[in-house]
């Protein structure tokens, strides 16, 4: 099963990231092979890289916090083997660069690791209680292994953070 990816770059701070299109196609695929999630044959989503600005006004809109993130995800509505559009993943290039500094991993790598977390919101994961934290988590860790990334939570605690599942969700 492959996912058609619309990629939007709408701020120029990603013009110097080198392979993004690869990095999102094989993220993306990596995600699909390890989920086995039923997706409708055909169905696409969208990336969108952009800047803290831009992710500032829609983590206000949407979740009602006024500060950048580094992740958002737009669950289209309904079955998941009936939607067409997955949804959108809106992804803010400071919050990566910085994050990735204070964790110690490369950009690329962090990147990766808020791409699966992006695509498993909009498969229908979710992080509120601490159940659905760890299994998100789990499966998060499975992909960025298989991807042969490091543990993207080493060292961390788990992710509980409350989000709005069907709206958005942020901070990895």
């Amino acid at each position: 099963m492959s996912v058609a990816i619309d990629i939007i770059v709408t701020a120029p701070c990603w013009d110097q990231q080198a392979g993004l299109d690869e990095l999102t196609q094989s993220t993306v695929r990596e995600c699909v092979a390890q989920t086995a999630a039923p997706l409708a044959p055909g169905c696409e989503l969208s990336v969108n890289f952009t800047d803290d600005a831009t992710i500032r006004e829609l983590n206000a809109q949407w979740r009602g916090m006024d500060k950048p993130t580094n992740v958002l995800s737009f669950e289209t509505p309904g079955p998941l083997a009936r939607r067409m559009a997955l949804g959108d993943i809106v992804i803010a290039h400071e919050t990566v660069a910085r994050e990735a500094a204070e964790q110690d991993k490369s950009f690329d790598a962090h990147l990766t690791h808020l791409l699966i977390h992006g695509f498993l919101h909009l498969i229908g994961y979710d992080h509120q209680a601490p159940r659905e934290a760890e299994e998100m988590e789990a499966l998060e860790r499975r992909i960025a292994t298989a991807l042969g990334l490091n543990d993207p939570y080493e060292g961390s605690e788990l992710v509980a953070e409350t989000s709005s599942k069907g709206k958005s969700n942020g901070d990895v």
